[in-house]
């Protein structure tokens, strides 16, 4: 069953990243895509500057987002849970926009949001922490108030950048529009440390979900494990956010419907979940680019679109359980 999925995996990535490298304001016959007709120069210009870049950045994003969506989740043991919950992302933003405003390299960008998010992460725990027990609670009001609170000195800074101010606007929209080759090589590093990571702690992970007690119990530390784990998802959201700014619900619907098919176990689990994550962020762009053709459509907006009642849904059966 698993590797029957896992071909159909790989099947439905093959042919959305076919459609979108077909697609757009200008179309790309699929016999040239597939080298069974030669490319004018233009068409290579076309595929290989602008759309495929954009492709590996989706796909790449969106592992990103939905690996740190699935942690967050069985860290909270709730599947409402999301990166952007705990204010993760607003801090992440906000270094970015730092970053931006001191007019630091591209680079930097990923490295000052993870900075802003790991200090918050830091001061959020410090406040959570009673004794040896993290009070989720008090985690989550405190992730919120914070969230809020940067959230205010982002929009400053973008009321104080002046005309520049719309692209930045569009970014913290979700825009995919920028993405080049190297960017991509900015984001491989985290997303094969945080793969790694997640999975090296796959057993633990599996302990976690049956309660902090039962783990406690088999001697995990789990104040430890937790905060490490929120560290190295705070590094993920922080570079994700850092090129393509504030994109939501990625984290939410995609570990959520991914365990439900392939089951709880982390094994399993995490490797779909980065196919998935990948491959709904890419399908979510080529809607944006589609649907209103010429004119894109932000990716944050359309994940918003279908993220929201998907939240809903998930509220109103958690509320009749």
């Amino acid at each position: 069953m698993k590797k029957i999925f896992f071909l159909i995996s790989l099947l439905i990535s093959f042919i959305l990243i076919t459609l979108s490298l077909s697609v757009g304001s200008v179309i790309i016959p699929i016999k040239n895509l597939l080298f069974l007709s030669p490319m004018d120069d233009y068409m290579k210009m076309i595929v290989f500057e602008l759309r495929l870049p954009r492709i590996i950045m989706a796909f790449l994003v969106g592992m990103l987002l939905a690996s740190s969506g699935n942690i967050v989740q069985i860290i909270f043991q709730n599947p409402l849970a999301d990166p952007y919950i705990i204010g993760i992302a607003s801090s992440a933003t906000f270094g970015a926009v730092i970053a931006y405003l001191l007019k630091l390299p591209e680079f930097y960008y990923g490295v000052i949001a993870f900075i802003s998010c790991m200090l918050s992460t830091l001061l959020i725990f410090k406040i959570s922490k009673r004794g040896n027990k993290i009070e989720v609670n008090t985690l989550l009001i405190v992730g919120i108030t914070l969230s809020s609170f940067l959230g205010g000195f982002t929009s400053f800074s973008i009321y104080m950048i002046g005309e520049d101010s719309f692209k930045i606007t569009m970014w913290l929209m979700g825009y995919l529009g920028n993405a080049s080759w190297r960017q991509i090589l900015f984001l491989i590093f985290p997303l094969v440390f945080s793969s790694i990571y997640f999975y090296s702690k796959r057993n633990e992970l599996d302990i976690l979900m049956l309660g902090d007690e039962q783990a406690h119990s088999l001697g995990i530390n789990i104040s430890k494990l937790k905060f490490h784990l929120l560290i190295v998802s705070s590094f993920v959201v922080a570079y994700s956010v850092a090129f393509t700014g504030m994109i939501g619900f990625v984290g939410l619907i995609v570990p959520h419907i991914m365990r439900s098919i392939i089951g709880p176990l982390n094994s399993r689990l995490i490797p779909f979940v980065l196919i998935y994550g990948g491959v709904f962020l890419l399908f979510c762009d080529t809607v944006g680019r589609l649907i209103l053709s010429p004119v894109e459509v932000p990716i944050g907006v359309i994940t918003s679109i279908l993220g929201a009642p998907f939240f809903l849904y998930l509220a109103l059966k958690a509320r009749r359980k």
